[in-house]
């Protein structure tokens, strides 16, 4: 197994940004919300953590007619373009962006339905603090959905990872990809950082060549 390799917590240049928000994703991001939207089709109060430029929630509100979002980054210039790209769709009523820190906010606790993040964790040197954040935000019989890149077992792989889904990149992107992919955790990680939270094991499944999910729904007695 590839050692983990951290990569930079925080991506805020206006480089960064730009070509982060340039990356094709599309697909990705229309089945994240395919697959939260099988789990839970009535989303209302939904909090997207580590939102990047608001793909995911412009996705989700796209599918869904009614759900409104708190999308929330650390990075400014991720921010911005955030900002950009929920006013260029139209979504200013229904997403809201906000500045905070995935490890630890002032946002309301218990306060969300739905909590979802896509592709942070592997930015996270300790994600225990992260799951105990998003973990946190969730109201009782809430929906935990986060989905991230998984480290592959080799570098072969990890090239063949890169060659299969970023071929028509740049080679910054391709780059990026690659990092990302050094930084992520394994899903046995996942599942060891999750069972002190108390989060059993089948809420963590690998769900491609490249990605592991978590889907979990707290009690409805939960406080």
């Amino acid at each position: 197994m590839l050692e983990r390799i951290l990569e930079a917590e925080v991506m805020d240049t206006a480089d960064e940004a730009a070509e982060y928000d340039a990356m094709a994703h599309g697909e990705v991001n229309r089945r994240f919300c395919e697959d939260l939207l099988a789990i839970e089709p009535s989303p209302r109060r939904v909090i997207d953590v580590g939102t990047g430029t608001a793909r995911i929630p412009l996705t989700l509100c796209s599918l869904h007619p009614s759900c409104t979002v708190v999308a929330t980054d650390l990075a400014d210039h991720m921010l911005a373009l955030a900002e950009r790209n929920v006013r260029e769709a139209g979504m200013s009523r229904r997403i809201t962006l906000s500045r905070a820190d995935a490890k630890g906010s002032t946002l309301a606790r218990h306060g969300f339905d739905v909590v979802m993040s896509n592709s942070i964790v592997h930015h996270i040197p300790s994600p225990g603090s992260l799951f105990e954040e998003l973990l946190g935000l969730l109201a009782p019989g809430g929906l935990l959905f986060v989905r991230d890149l998984e480290r592959p077992e080799s570098e072969e792989k990890l090239a063949s990872l890169v060659a299969t889904h970023a071929a028509n990149d740049t080679p910054k992107q391709r780059g990026l990809f690659a990092d990302s992919l050094r930084a992520a955790l394994t899903l046995d990680e996942v599942v060891e950082l999750l069972f002190r939270f108390g989060v059993p094991a089948s809420a963590v499944t690998r769900t491609s060549d490249r990605h592991w999910t978590i889907a979990f729904r707290t009690p409805r007695s939960e406080r």
